[in-house]
């Protein structure tokens, strides 16, 4: 069990990066989503802040690393209150691009299994498909009668599957 005292605010998504050429040396990361509207990046190992990333307006409730197949796990997306899917290159800290478009607070997403997908769920009931690369929204579903709360997509790519406060 990895204690890190050194944050003492409320977290309320976390992820852990895939271990990749490049991180095989640094060890993996841990990403959390934090209620200070920041995303943070830990060694595991260490269980050292190695940094802060900011953007959000508000809560970042959610938060995937891309899989292997893409982009070798150096992609980080993040959402949140704010209703923004953001778009990280974590090795390098940079914002690399900005989803808008969500009515509500998003509190799910999760990539496709090449990476080129991104799954958002959110309170306006809705679960919305995005282009990685373009930024694109190339689909909305609806059909939920709460705000959606989880998402996945299968590793065939061809299932998304998704929870609901209904």
């Amino acid at each position: 069990i990895y204690t890190f005292w050194e944050y003492s605010g409320s977290i309320r998504s976390v992820a852990l990066s895939p271990i990749t050429p490049s991180t095989s040396k640094h060890g993996r990361i841990l990403a959390t989503g934090n209620f200070d509207h920041t995303v943070k990046l830990w060694h595991l190992e260490t269980r050292e802040l190695i940094d802060t990333l900011t953007g959000h307006s508000g809560a970042v409730s959610a938060i995937a690393f891309s899989p292997l197949s893409s982009t070798q796990g150096k992609i980080l997306a993040s959402a949140g209150a704010d209703g923004l899917i953001k778009i990280w290159d974590w090795e390098r800290r940079n914002l690399l691009q900005t989803f808008s478009g969500d009515l509500g607070s998003i509190s799910a997403i999760a990539f496709s299994p090449d990476g080129q997908l991104l799954a958002s769920g959110s309170s306006d009931k809705t679960i919305k498909l995005w282009h990685l690369t373009t930024g694109e929204r190339i689909a909305i579903f609806r059909g939920h009668a709460g705000a959606v709360t989880s998402v996945i997509i299968s590793p065939d790519g061809e299932t998304l599957i998704s929870g609901s406060a209904d």
